[in-house]
């Protein structure tokens, strides 16, 4: 008893192995986490919306996208069609005016404001945009729109000078977002984790197959797919901006100048 009673004096800690083996009681106060505040659960949802600050690109073409929507509304129906014909990639505007048709063909979209695609385009390009930054976003998107374009009907030209196919297919009416969509699609797969990746590449492969399968506009069926595919094989760039942006603004990455590894020795002799 004194030698128990010194050590307490002393402040040595007193060995107890049974108590050591119980297993402690958790406190209720200390269970859980408190879930987070209302305001915080509004802020992550609202980050699913482009905004002018946050997501400009995305922001700016969705208006442009809103206001050629309502054109195609409430304009006079022949105008409407004039614009749009005058806006097609097709074999011949290629042909004459390659720029302007890539550019003014994607300033639409088929089905107007009722249409998936506004919807998509809003969900997938502003979540593609606060990983990657404007610039790169942009970039995936007219690397879709433009070599799946290109890709589809480039055939049907040396088809028309070949004689496979007649010379009216020179003109047709292809303009939207779609091609640059997919490929955003694509790239936004690569920066999710496995299994959501799995599930949205699934789920895009299934809509893709169906299409295919029914082959009701081939061009349009055959460049969904391509363009999906350009996107995916931005993976490994976009995952490496992807990481070098969130790393910034989370404010821990180093000086491209400053030694990778800094071991004892380095800081001994400083």
């Amino acid at each position: 008893m004194h030698q128990r009673t010194d050590r307490a004096v002393r402040g040595e800690p007193v060995t107890a192995p049974l108590l050591n083996a119980i297993p402690r009681q958790s406190r209720p106060d200390a269970a859980a986490p408190p879930p987070p505040p209302p305001a915080r659960r509004a802020r992550r949802w609202l980050r699913l919306l482009p905004t002018p600050t946050g997501t400009p690109f995305t922001f700016g073409y969705l208006l442009v996208l809103v206001a050629t929507s309502l054109f195609m509304e409430y304009a006079d129906p022949g105008t409407v069609a004039a614009v749009l014909r005058e806006s097609s990639t097709d074999v011949a505007h290629l042909g004459e005016t390659p720029l302007l048709v890539l550019v003014a063909s994607a300033l639409w979209v088929v089905g107007g404001l009722t249409s998936s695609y506004v919807f998509l385009f809003a969900l997938v390009l502003t979540a593609l945009e606060r990983r990657i930054g404007g610039w790169r976003t942009a970039a995936v998107f007219v690397l879709g729109h433009v070599v799946a374009t290109l890709a589809t009907e480039i055939p049907v030209g040396l088809s028309v000078v070949a004689g496979h196919l007649p010379e009216s297919s020179l003109h047709r009416l292809d303009y939207g977002i779609s091609f640059g969509l997919m490929a955003s699609v694509g790239a936004l797969t690569g920066l999710l984790t496995p299994l959501p990746r799995v599930l949205a590449l699934g789920g895009v492969g299934v809509m893709l197959t169906r299409d295919l399968l029914e082959l009701s506009d081939p061009l349009t069926n055959w460049g969904h797919p391509l363009a999906l595919l350009l996107g995916v094989a931005c993976w490994p760039l976009l995952r490496r901006a992807g990481a070098v942006r969130g790393a910034l603004a989370r404010g821990v990455v180093p000086s491209p100048r400053a030694p990778r590894d800094t071991g004892p020795a380095d800081t001994a002799g400083s």
